[in-house]
């Protein structure tokens, strides 16, 4: 088995134990943090296991390798196709920039925002403690940030990549992705990432950082009613 099969099952197994809620059939990230979660088998069973852990309408994001229906029981919120990628062992360019700030919990309403304004994917008040995020300020206002969230022995997932619309076409985004992959590099780690199959912009980009595409999956956002 390659060591993003079964991907937020494996991190929430190994190196972020710490964040995780489980039982013997379904585990998750605590809901501060994150919204993923994953099911031991995608049964019935699973999804009872699963039931076991939502409170108060809550919802979790799971990764599946087709579309699948959840059992009677369950509404699907949202759920859309998504590219797995994995980048090679090309170096990675792009500009400098002198103001790259390392964003924490004072920087986390703001990071909230930016996620809710431009939809990189999940973004809770805690996202940010999964590893490292790196974000750009002009004129005191976060306009870029981008981080580390999934991690497996050997891989690092780069994740919640976002600009404001207006500060777009500047290279924000690829300068903060440029140093997070150098980072991951020197720890001996490969980066990934994911991206809706639809937002081909995004995907063209990675494509010329040397990212390439593994696998595609099938996000499904669902509670139990």
């Amino acid at each position: 088995m390659h060591p993003l099969d079964n991907l937020i099952w494996n991190s929430l197994g190994t190196r972020h134990a710490q964040f995780a809620e489980g039982n013997d059939g379904a585990r998750r990230f605590v809901p501060e943090v994150s919204m993923l979660g994953t099911l031991a088998a995608f049964t019935p069973a699973g999804y009872e296991w699963l039931g076991k852990l939502q409170r108060n309408g809550e919802v979790t994001a799971l990764f599946l390798n087709e579309p699948m229906k959840p059992p009677r029981g369950w509404v699907v919120v949202r759920e859309a196709p998504l590219w797995q990628m994995v980048l090679g062992d090309a170096p990675v360019s792009y500009k400098k920039y002198d103001d790259i700030l390392q964003l924490g919990a004072a920087d986390a309403k703001e990071m909230v925002e930016l996620a809710a304004l431009t939809k990189p994917g999940p973004f809770a008040m805690r996202t940010h403690e999964l590893g490292t995020y790196l974000g750009i300020r002009v004129n005191g206002e976060l306009v870029a940030m981008a981080g580390e969230r999934l991690k497996v022995p050997g891989y690092t997932e780069v994740s919640g990549v976002c600009t404001r619309p207006e500060h777009t076409g500047k290279g924000y985004a690829r300068t903060l992705m440029g140093i997070l992959i150098e980072q991951i590099r020197a720890r001996g780690e490969r980066p990934f990432l994911h991206v809706r199959q639809t937002n081909t912009h995004a995907s063209e980009l990675y494509k010329r950082m040397g990212f390439e595409e593994r696998v595609l999956l099938h996000l499904l956002v669902a509670r139990r009613t």
